[in-house]
């Protein structure tokens, strides 16, 4: 395999277990094989690839995939859903509040991400910003809405050290930048999505509030999170494609072309 279109193409299917026919358009991630056992529950389908990194399944033109933890492998998903160019990708993960006004269970809609990971540095310039799909996260905003929710919208900043919350220092450099919510994969999906031309857009749920000793995530405070949250985060990003599915909306509004762009610099 010498090229990039061959790797993905083969890889997609070895990294989820699915075939890249039967892959939906539309394309929900997540962290979580929760959120996939109640899609795949939801909707009386079968979950593929329990035993490969990215299980996934698929029902009405949407597959959802846990592609696991962190920026390195939300950058892997986004260069491997190139193989089937969906026509949206919308990210469902938890974050850590940074605000006193965030509480637990509530909704972020990133209009940005800071890019503190380095993972994609290795994808476009330092200075490039990490950018939803504006008509995605627009059709987020409406089935929010439909759900009798409130949401926020800010800035995420995204890392890759998973262990901080007793760092001081890193805690005022957060506090500097005066971001909403920090994750480890929102910065990465938006710039490598970007990158590949697949318009990309997230919907965090806040899981903890990790700038005081007493917010730090808990297996036990997860738990409860999840129990009481995460059907309506789920629900919420199922019928935000359907949306786009059932008006034939498209997100992709921008023409980019990334060789065109550099060999004009």
């Amino acid at each position: 395999m010498k090229t990039k279109e061959e790797i993905v193409k083969n890889w997609l299917p070895r990294y989820t277990g699915e075939k890249l026919e039967n892959f939906g358009e539309y394309i929900l991630l997540t962290n979580f094989h929760k959120y996939v056992e109640l899609f795949a529950e939801w909707n009386n389908v079968k979950i593929i690839g329990m035993n490969k990194p990215m299980p996934c399944a698929t029902a009405n033109n949407i597959t959802i995939i846990n592609f696991g933890i962190g920026s390195a492998n939300a950058a892997t998903i986004m260069d491997l859903l190139s193989a089937i160019n969906p026509k949206a990708v919308l990210f469902l993960g938890k974050c850590g509040g940074l605000k006193k006004k965030n509480e637990v269970g509530d909704l972020i809609l990133p209009i940005a991400a800071i890019r503190g990971e380095g993972t994609s540095d290795d994808y476009m310039h330092k200075s490039v910003p990490a950018l939803p799909a504006f008509n995605l996260q627009k059709a987020v905003s409406t089935t929010i809405r439909d759900f009798k929710r409130d949401y926020w919208t800010g800035t995420v900043y995204t890392t890759n050290r998973r262990v901080w919350e007793y760092d001081e220092y890193f805690k005022e450099h957060l506090r500097k930048t005066r971001t909403m919510a920090i994750d480890m994969e929102t910065a990465t999906i938006f710039i490598v999505g970007f990158q590949n031309e697949i318009p990309s857009g997230a919907l965090l749920l806040v899981s903890d509030q990790p700038m005081i000793s007493s917010g730090v995530k808990t297996e036990k405070s997860d738990g409860k999170v999840t129990e009481k949250f995460a059907e309506d985060h789920l629900k919420i990003g199922i019928n935000s494609l359907k949306m786009l599915i059932n008006k034939g909306l498209t997100v992709k509004h921008l023409y980019y072309d990334y060789k065109e762009e550099m060999d004009g610099i």
